[in-house]
């Protein structure tokens, strides 16, 4: 008679799994280290005798499936041995396979959609490699470690005549519907756009489960989808109601105590340069002739560390937040309104507490002298850019002397930041122009000129001086002052090389001897495509070699200014870096010792991060409303440029108004298209035709959908 198998509950062996991850994640912040089952218990918090008891379980089953081992008698250590299994983050695409990006190993893994198990998108998986038919190394996942999210945003689908229903997650990357018993709806009625929160993933189950949390709305409309993005990227859109209070207790006065600790550069004349439809204006310049001939011009930033102050809730909220997050028809901003528009907003009229680098330039823009610190200004003017432009180009005006001197100057000062190595990205931004209703009525695109340039040449220069000012000492060597910089790495040289092979079949050559000569070649290239066909597609090629600029304690430099030192300092309105930086810089002024490093490198960390969802948040507040305005165009012919191929289709922009929508391969029906990635294009196996990154085509709008934030386009001959 065969032996009979122990029964094991599910619910049990779940448990097992549960505290199996919690065990690895633990022994893996430092996988070369030993440790008892008591150290185990204690690092994942099981310290009674029960759960004592199921940490032992779980090792033993860890053991037996070869994830830790045995270094001696009742010590554990990761097996990192065990034949080709990896751990890393997991990349989903729109078919549902997806890519691991692993650490320290070239070129990402890819999983194929029938591989991935209940991975989602950002997850931290451990998978296994193998070598399919002899091609690249594929995987396959073994595990979640760790969960990226458990919220997603979704719409509702209840199953008639049952007590049941799934939401359907607006993300293509989010490979499953989540499955919610009625017991969970929170209200929520079949076809609502809805924010679910995943609470388990039994080993077996197709679906995860979930509860709905909060209800958006109905699908479609303008308040619904903007929401949805923010909640899709776990932005908040409104500040709880303590925060909101304590930022309504701040003493806004202009005490004569406080000035008195301040340059008062109040006499100076002083205005602002900012967007038309800006209400937060964060910095503001001064200019005034020295009796030597040379110019003092003053870089004045609101001094909102002033106001801000750490431990506070309104501090903890803003470092949550860490960046505004400016979506098409709304800014949802760092701090509360009362300081982000009011106390802090340097406005005309009003005595300002900033915080200032002031420099003494002469007509060849060579600073002479330098100065940092606390100051308290008045504004006599805001500027648009618009205005300011005006009195470049020769119209005549009030401040039109000193508009004209600081242009003259940023001209020098952009020069020779140029001949120094920095690179010229000047792509123009799509904005729309909406009615009383939010509706897109019109589309047009932001174009820097020589107004806009003024500003950053003077924001730039601020940056770099005060960073300067931190990290080296007056005889120009390093202090190992802890600071927050804004970093920018050296291109991956693979990515170069493949520009430089692409951009030759247009007939441009790109040098990269090395990285003075890859600068040059870079603005050479961005300079000879302007107004050509392939401009938009080379810029974005181009953009695509560059490494992402990021938050980091360690000076790398900035590569693409071509500055060795560089951080925000400009912007603490609505930047939490520029916040930090005006702390430290004070630290330092006040001669404080350098602070922790890893400390500032964790909150560093987080500012990257977050910037990164608000750029993701701001891109599809693009899309939705490319989409909305595209929608009364469904049937219309454009002229379109290819602007992306994949393996499953091209993306083609109208060069008109930004719009970029999708041509499925499977709808290409007069051959069978092949997808070449070295050359950036599909080709026709039969009669040879070939969809190129930035052909020119003709395209008809045959889909607009809201919800996907996706147009679908269709060749015509």
């Amino acid at each position: 008679m065969a032996k009979k198998k122990k029964y094991i509950s599910q619910k049990n062996d779940h448990k097992l799994r549960e505290i199996g991850r919690l065990i690895l994640r633990f022994m893996n912040e430092n996988s070369t280290k030993v440790y008892n089952y008591k150290q185990i218990a204690d690092g994942i918090d099981h310290k009674n005798p029960r759960q004592r008891e199921l940490v032992i379980q779980a090792i033993h089953k860890l053991q037996a499936e070869e994830r830790i081992k045995e270094s001696e008698k009742g010590k554990y250590i990761v097996n990192l041995n065990i034949k080709g299994t990896l751990t890393g983050t997991i990349d989903f695409n729109q078919s549902g396979n997806a890519y691991v990006t692993v650490q320290g190993v070239d070129g990402d893994i890819f999983i194929h959609s029938k591989n991935v198990k209940d991975a989602l998108q950002g997850d931290k998986v451990l998978i296994v490699t193998y070598t399919y038919k002899g091609k690249k190394m594929e995987g396959s996942v073994l595990e979640v470690l760790e969960r990226t999210r458990t919220e997603f945003v979704g719409t509702l689908q209840m199953v008639p005549h049952k007590d049941f229903g799934f939401v359907v997650c607006d993300k293509k990357t989010i490979n499953t519907d989540i499955f919610i018993p009625r017991g969970n709806f929170g209200g929520a009625q079949d076809g609502d756009k809805v924010i679910v929160k995943m609470t388990e993933w039994r080993p077996g189950d197709k679906n995860p489960q979930g509860e709905i949390t909060q209800v958006l709305g109905a699908p479609g409309e303008h308040e619904t989808e903007i929401h949805s993005i923010l909640a899709e990227y776990g932005l908040p859109y409104t500040f709880p109601e303590e925060v909101e209070r304590d930022a309504d207790k701040i003493d806004r006065s202009i005490n004569d105590e406080e000035v008195a600790k301040r340059w008062d550069m109040r006499g100076t004349t002083t205005f602002t340069i900012d967007p038309k439809d800006a209400k937060d204006f964060d910095d503001a310049l001064s200019v005034r002739k020295l009796e030597n001939g040379n110019w003092e011009i003053g870089v004045h930033i609101a001094d909102v560390s002033h106001y801000v102050v750490p431990g506070t809730m309104l501090d903890d909220e803003a470092y949550q937040r860490a960046t505004s997050v400016y979506l098409v028809d709304r800014v949802v901003p760092m701090l509360p309104e009362v300081l982000s528009n009011d106390v802090c907003s340097l406005r005309p009229h009003e005595d300002k507490f900033t915080f200032s680098a002031v420099f003494e330039l002469n007509e060849k823009a060579e600073i002479k002298k330098q100065w940092f610190g606390r100051t308290v200004i008045h504004s006599d003017r805001r500027f648009t850019y618009e205005e300011a432009q005006e009195r470049i180009e020769g119209k005549d005006g009030d401040f039109k002397e000193e508009i004209l001197v600081l242009d003259g100057l940023a001209k020098i000062l952009r020069q020779k930041r140029i001949k120094d190595g920095a690179i010229t990205f000047d792509r123009s931004e799509v904005r729309f122009n909406l009615d009383e209703n939010n509706e897109p009525i019109g589309v047009y695109f932001k174009i820097s000129k020589d107004s806009n340039h003024l500003i950053e040449e003077f924001m730039l220069l601020a940056n770099k001086k005060v960073s300067e000012f931190v990290s080296l000492n007056k005889r120009g060597e390093i202090t190992q002052n802890t600071f927050i910089y804004r970093v920018h790495d050296d291109p991956d040289p693979a990515k170069l090389e493949s520009l430089r092979d692409f951009v030759s079949t247009f007939g441009y050559k790109m040098d990269l001897a090395n990285t003075k000569k890859v600068a040059e070649s870079l603005n050479k290239l961005l300079h000879d495509v302007k107004g050509k066909g392939e401009e938009n597609m080379i810029e974005t090629l181009a953009m695509r070699s560059m490494s992402k600029a990021v938050y980091s304690t360690e000076p790398i430099g900035h590569y693409g200014l071509g500055f060795d030192y560089y951080s925000h300092f400009t912007s603490p309105i609505r930047r939490y870096p520029d916040l930090i930086a005006h702390r430290l810089l004070q630290h330092y002024l006040d001669g404080g010792k350098s602070p922790n490093k890893a400390e500032l490198e964790d909150k560093a960390k987080h500012c990257s991060s977050m910037e990164r969802l608000a750029a993701d948040a701001e891109r599809d507040s693009i899309k939705y409303m490319q989409v909305k305005f595209m929608e009364k165009h469904l049937g219309e012919t454009f002229k379109g440029v290819i602007s992306g191929v994949a393996e499953f289709g091209f993306w083609v922009e109208i060069p008109e108004n930004g719009a970029e929508g999708l041509i499925k391969l499977r709808d290409l029906m007069d051959d069978s298209y092949t997808y070449d990635a070295k050359t950036h294009a599909v080709y026709g196996s039969r009669h040879g035709k070939r969809y190129q990154l930035g052909d020119d085509v003709q395209i008809k709008v045959v889909k607009a959908n809201l919800i996907a934030k996706q147009l679908d386009f269709k060749i015509v001959d």
